[in-house]
């Protein structure tokens, strides 16, 4: 039995008739490798299973503590069904991308059941060029970024031949639900120990509770900040733990607001080769040529719709801050669960010269880096662990209301997830591109752009609110053309 954290219940709180807590990917494979050239849910299913024990979110559902007095924990499934979690569909002819993306789209929009394993995965046959497509999804309350692609480890081999896996050392089946009397206990004595992490770690980041997305939104933020910044200046002998805040004005755009609860879905990759020569050439790192892509993207997708802001958007990008000591050390202590923090970083659509808006997308993440590393990477802990257990979901959303009254906190997610550079299989079958699906909410806009690199390639999941951003394909040759535009800023190779 395992307790989530107070960010990661923070994630159930987000969902609501319109927003999903879960996020996902879509694995395309080629069958043609997998014995008999062909891969189907029987075979799926044993791989599965053989490897379940591996990853605990794929066997684990939550409980609740009565009357919310803890945070709910993880308990293995007494009544798991496999069946249950793995499903078969196909395409009709011709099998398009586009086609995957509207059916990927419409089972992203439904949420889990909370009363199993919160995932759900779908093998779907009959994809032009005689490929398969493995979508699957899992709450965010259980995985990050990092976490998750530990989890998709579980069933990805780097040989054809799936790799041999030890069974389970003890009976991990036969574990019953704990009582509510003994749920309660935990619930109370977790409140406590939390309670008092929280008053030694809360000095250290209520100084910059300003610096987070909407802050200014919500009313007597500031004055808290200020306070808290003066009385530990005072007792650290006048050093201040402020950082130098930038004022980031977020304009509105087509794509922020109340969201619906239906999605658009699309997918793409680029070379990593052609990424790496741009990078090279600038002195850039990747992520910085994956958000030059993406500020060049949005700029078209904006002018098209006669909606481009005079001012730069402004973007949140997910942090891992795994292997960070105080993060192991949080308010909830241990390091499962989600291990992220945000870092906001202008993106200069306004500007019109390709090389000037890669100038200043450098100087923006600059920026961006100096101060995300100014603000305590365990903030969002932190502040989450210092919610009342019985308060966090109304607490979590009257905030969102109030930080997205005034205008959005930022515009978009754009988030770069680090992988394997080597060809993987699937039950044999080759692993063509790996394709996120993740979220969007009334607080993070109606569109989220994130990447994951495999195999010599950058593949891009867009997921967006359908009424929103309807042509969600388009962004997808927008990004394309973006990285070729970068190509032809790049001086030769003398080579």
């Amino acid at each position: 039995m395992k307790q989530l954290s107070s960010l990661d219940t923070q994630f159930l709180h987000v969902e609501s008739a319109t927003t999903t807590g879960h996020v996902g990917g879509v694995i395309l494979l080629d069958p043609s490798t997998a014995p008999n050239g062909e891969l189907n849910l029987d075979g799926l299913r044993a791989l599965y299973e053989a490897r379940l024990h591996l990853a605990p979110p794929l066997h684990e559902r939550l409980v609740e503590v009565p009357l919310g007095l803890g945070n709910p924990y993880w308990i293995h499934d007494p009544d798991f069904d496999l069946e249950y979690h793995l499903r078969e569909i196909a395409l009709p002819p011709p099998g398009s991308p586009e086609q995957l993306g509207e059916q990927v789209s419409r089972i992203h929009a439904r949420p889990l059941d909370r009363s199993r394993p919160l995932w759900e995965a779908y093998l779907i046959h009959s994809l032009e060029g005689g490929l398969v497509a493995l979508y699957a999804k899992v709450h965010h309350a259980a995985i990050d970024g990092l976490s998750g692609a530990a989890i998709l480890a579980t069933i990805l081999d780097v040989t054809v031949e799936p790799r041999a896996v030890e069974p389970p050392d003890d009976d991990w089946t036969a574990r019953s639900v704990p009582d509510p009397v003994t749920l309660a206990a935990h619930g109370v004595a977790s409140s406590v120990v939390r309670s008092s992490r929280a008053l030694r770690t809360l000095p250290r980041s209520l100084p910059h509770l300003a610096d987070l997305p909407g802050a200014k939104n919500v009313p007597g933020v500031r004055r808290v900040s200020d306070l808290a910044d003066s009385a530990v200046s005072m007792l650290s002998g006048g050093v201040s733990r402020r950082s130098d805040g930038r004022d980031l004005t977020v304009p509105r755009t087509p794509f922020n607001g109340p969201i619906t609860a239906h999605r658009r879905f699309s997918y793409g990759s680029v070379p990593l080769d052609d990424v790496k020569r741009v990078k090279n050439a600038f002195g850039l790192t990747v992520n910085d040529v994956v958000m030059a892509m993406t500020t060049s993207a949005l700029r078209r997708w904006l002018l098209d719709h006669d909606a481009l802001p005079p001012i730069p958007l402004v973007a949140a990008v997910p942090v891992s801050i795994r292997g960070d000591a105080a993060s192991t050390n949080g308010p909830d202590g241990g390091a499962l669960g989600n291990q992220i923090s945000v870092m906001l970083a202008h993106l200069p659509t306004q500007i019109a010269d390709p090389a000037e808006r890669l100038q200043a997308v450098v100087d923006a993440m600059v920026e961006a880096k100096a101060q995300f590393d100014a603000v305590p990477a365990t903030i969002l802990s932190d502040l989450s662990a210092a919610i009342p257990t019985a308060l966090s979901g109304l607490a979590s959303r009257s905030l969102f209301r109030l930080v997205t009254m005034p205008g959005p906190p930022f515009n978009l997610f754009v988030s770069n997830v680090p992988g394997p550079q080597l060809p993987l299989y699937v039950a044999g079958a080759r692993v063509r591109g790996i394709h996120p699906v993740s979220a969007v909410t009334d607080l993070t806009g109606g569109l989220n752009i994130t990447l994951f690199s495999y195999d010599g390639a950058l593949d891009f999941g867009l997921i967006a609110c359908r009424e929103m951003v309807p042509d969600v394909w388009h962004l997808i040759d927008y990004l394309t053309e973006a990285l070729q535009e970068l190509l032809a800023l790049a001086p030769a190779d003398p080579s």
